[in-house]
Formats: C-alpha cells, structure tokens, sequence
C-alpha cells in the first residue's frame, strides 16, 4: 500500500497529522525557500500564490524519489503591509517584528499540495486575519522571555496554539492554516484516497 510522507520537519504540521491519526513518514524537502519565493514575485506571481508554489515545490522534491506514494507538501508566509514576512534571526529582531504588528492586522497564508506518481492530486490554500493587541515595550518583552525559541522557530515569532494566543485581540480564519496547514481540507482529500478512520 502506498505510504503517506510529511515533506516538512515542521513540528506543528507532524503534530497536526499525528493528533488527526494518520500513520506517516517524514521526509523534510530541501529547497531555498527564499530563492524560490524571490524568483516566484519576479515572474509576477501574486503574494498570496507564494505559499502554494512552496508548498508544490516541497512537494515535487520528495515525490521524484517516491512516486508510488502520497507526498505531502506544506508551507505557510505571514503577510504585513503587503510584503511577506521572514522567521527572525534572533530575540531582538523577534521583539522589534512583534512591535511592529502590535495594534495591526497580518494574514499568515498556508497551502497544502499532495503528489503521487508524478501527478498534483490536491492542492489548497487557506488563511486568516490576525489582529494584535496594542501592546506595551514591557508586554512584549514578558512575552519574550517567556516564548523562548518559538520567537525564531515560527515565522511570527508565536504559537498560536500556545502561549502566543494571548498576544491577539481577533481572529478570523482556519485555525489549522494559522498553525500551518489547512488540515480539514486535506483530511476530507485523504479520505477520498483511502485513508479513512
């Protein structure tokens, strides 16, 4: 039987698929993420397209060495202001990036691709409209300290799942492409290729 393979080391979307129980395998891709999404904006592709592209990309790379099975591909951006956000280098950017969205809105964008035999099977995007708290210097630096590694792990510097939910006043969205995927979606695919409870 064909297996199903995770083309990412993100922890959220393993624990995602996990938590949903799926047996899978993971397979991290190696792409250059910025590489592709810069090429992607230079061919005149829309913002919002750049999270599909990366996750077919993710996809794709996996798939060549295992065409018989159902290779997942995921990826998500953060959009502010109509650019597309990186994951911060360190804690003092990740403090100056949560400043910056304090009291505004960002969308975090999330695709899912899944390829078999050389075939796109399913892809589909998702998303949802973040709006922080106004918070203060001190707010921020307490959430800081407390967040640890997640500031440079995610692209937002938060879990949203976690700690990171009390830095937010609305949310409106799928809660499983805030975290990094559009699992509903992509659970109601599987089922359609076997993969049923």
């Amino acid at each position: 039987m064909s297996k199903l393979i995770l083309a990412s080391n993100s922890f959220a979307r393993k624990e995602m698929l996990k938590k949903a129980g799926y047996d899978f395998e993971v397979m991290p891709a190696d792409i250059d993420e910025e590489t592709i999404k810069n090429n992607s904006l230079k061919h005149d592709n829309e913002i919002h397209d750049i999270a599909q592209i990366l996750a077919d990309e993710k996809a794709w790379s996996i798939s060549k060495e295992n065409k018989e099975d159902y290779i997942i591909g995921s990826d998500q951006i953060l959009i502010f202001n109509g650019q597309i956000i990186s994951k911060s280098k360190n804690k003092i950017e990740a403090f100056e990036k949560i400043k910056m969205f304090k009291g505004k809105t960002h969308y975090l964008i999330s695709s899912v691709t899944v390829i078999k035999n050389e075939e796109n099977l399913f892809s589909c995007t998702n998303g949802a409209a973040l709006t922080m708290k106004d918070l203060s210097d001190i707010e921020i630096k307490k959430y800081c300290d407390k967040a640890g590694d997640i500031l440079t792990q995610c692209v937002g510097g938060y879990a949203f799942e976690e700690y990171g939910i009390r830095l937010f006043s609305e949310v409106e969205g799928d809660y499983h492409s805030i975290l990094g995927m559009p699992l509903l979606s992509l659970s109601k695919f599987l089922d359609t290729q076997g993969f049923t409870l």
